[in-house]
């Protein structure tokens, strides 16, 4: 993109749902309860994407929030959108063909810091928020990266998560939320510009992240703290690893054990 995008004010960052899905994918959360999309599945007696929604517009750090879907019309029917859309509080953007042009398209309009997170993430708080932004304003990162750890998401819940990244610190799980300080950011998200999943594209991630940090982080060797060391002298950025109390931050939707963990959580508080 041309030119230089904005940077929010006031110690104030602005933050991205995203909430769209891939073409020519149903999601089978979304077929089971008979909606378009996953981010409109009702957990908790209401739509995924309010959970989210409604943590980052209680967090005083957040002073506007982006939803990026690939079907705008599709929150039409959500009336607490709407209002929220009214107050100027949450902005809709189209979802572009693939994750990274998603998350420039945001960046354009929001500026930076940017908050990143997703809509099955339906039990982020204000107060992790909170926690994850002192960090890493603390640690000046240039992108920051949330985990919590094994015994704290099984203290949430114990059939939270199943699998863990493994170091010689402990285990993580990653808790899909992440800070991009500044527009120097979105270069490490380049490397997901063809879909964002490691599985499916594992040659452009080994390009992007070399084979040796790779294998270092997916086998553990050494901490979590040093393989973002090693990932960000690869990108030329300070990457930072921030560690959430609230292992809850961790258990997202992703299938009907994850849903019905997340209701009882959900339950619980």
């Amino acid at each position: 993109m041309v030119g230089a995008r904005p940077v929010s004010g006031a110690g104030r960052g602005a933050a991205l749902v995203l909430a769209g899905k891939r073409d020519g994918v149903v999601d089978p959360l979304a077929a089971e309860a008979g909606v378009t999309h996953k981010c409109l599945v009702g957990v908790g007696g209401r739509a995924m994407l309010l959970h989210p929604l409604a943590a980052l517009v209680a967090a005083p750090e957040v002073a506007r929030i982006y939803i990026s879907i690939d079907d705008p019309a599709a929150l039409d029917a959500v009336p607490q959108i709407a209002k929220w859309r009214a107050e100027g509080r949450v902005v809709i953007v189209a979802a572009r063909p693939n994750l990274v042009d998603s998350v420039v398209a945001a960046a354009d309009l929001s500026g930076f810091p940017l908050l990143v997170t997703t809509a099955d993430n339906v039990l982020l708080t204000p107060a992790v928020v909170a926690e994850f932004g002192r960090a890493a304003r603390a640690a000046r990162a240039d992108v920051a990266v949330a985990f919590a750890t094994r015994a704290s998401v099984l203290a949430a819940h114990p059939d939270g998560q199943r699998r863990f990244y493994r170091f010689r610190c402990g285990s993580y799980s990653n808790c899909n939320l992440y800070r991009l300080g500044d527009e120097r950011a979105l270069a490490a998200a380049e490397t997901f510009r063809s879909g964002g999943q490691f599985a499916k594209h594992p040659l452009r991630i080994v390009g992007a992240f070399g084979v040796l940090n790779l294998l270092r982080f997916r086998f553990g060797i050494g901490t979590l703290a040093a393989a973002f060391g090693r990932f960000s002298r690869r990108f030329g950025l300070r990457m930072t690893p921030v560690v959430i109390a609230d292992g809850a931050a961790a258990i997202d939707v992703d299938n009907p054990r994850t849903l019905r963990v997340a209701e009882q959580v959900l339950a619980a508080r």
